[in-house]
This record gives structure tokens, C-alpha cells and sequence, in this order.
């Protein structure tokens, strides 16, 4: 699926099921939540924390959509085309990292 689509797609569900998208700063402070709820999975999942047991049942790919979700919400209420942003980014990215990653010997 294409960004746009994924757009269009949250678009659709708002207007359907969400009545209307909640205001930028509302779902901003939801962004941080979800990312919250990603950092907490990755740090004791991947990271040196222990993972509680009640941890031990949440979906990676679950609290990621939820990031996601809310990062399309916040393109559709502010009028971002997250697709054309994303592809400018990548090009940008190429041209200004290509190099100094690959004479990085830390990643060597």
C-alpha cells in the first residue's frame, strides 16, 4: 500500500468511525504515548531491562501501526502529502549520507 493510500485509508476511518480527528496537540501527546509503548517492548525485549511478564505479550508490529496510525492522522489534519515528504526525504538522505555512513568505521 502507498502512503497516499494509508492517507486516504485513515482518512476514510475517521470519517466513518472517529467522527473527527482529534486536534494536533491531542494527537500529538498520543504520538509520544504510542512511542512511549514502542521504547518500552524494544528496551526490554532488545535492550538489557528485564521483560516483565505482562510485557511479554505485547506486538512490536501492533504499537509500531499505532505510531504510524497516529503519524498519518497528524499529515491528513495538517495537509501534508506524507508520500511526496517521505520520497524528498529519501533523496535528500542519499545524497547527504551516502558517504559519510560508508566511511563511518563504526559501522565498519
Amino acid at each position: 500500500m502507498a502512503i497516499g493510500q494509508a492517507q486516504q485509508q485513515v482518512d476514510d476511518w475517521i470519517s466513518k468511525h472517529g467522527v473527527r480527528y482529534f486536534n494536533e496537540l491531542t494527537n500529538m501527546a498520543q504520538l509520544t504515548e504510542e512511542v512511549g509503548e514502542v521504547a518500552r517492548i524494544i528496551a526490554r525485549r532488545y535492550g538489557e531491562q528485564s521483560e516483565k511478564p505482562s510485557d511479554r505479550d505485547k506486538d512490536l508490529g501492533e504499537e509500531l501501526a499505532d505510531v504510524l496510525f497516529v503519524v498519518l492522522c497528524l499529515a491528513n489534519q495538517t495537509g501534508v502529502d506524507l508520500e511526496g515528504a517521505f520520497q524528498k526525504k529519501m533523496e535528500i538522505k542519499s545524497q547527504r549520507d551516502h558517504d559519510r555512513h560508508h566511511n563511518n568505521p563504526k559501522l565498519k
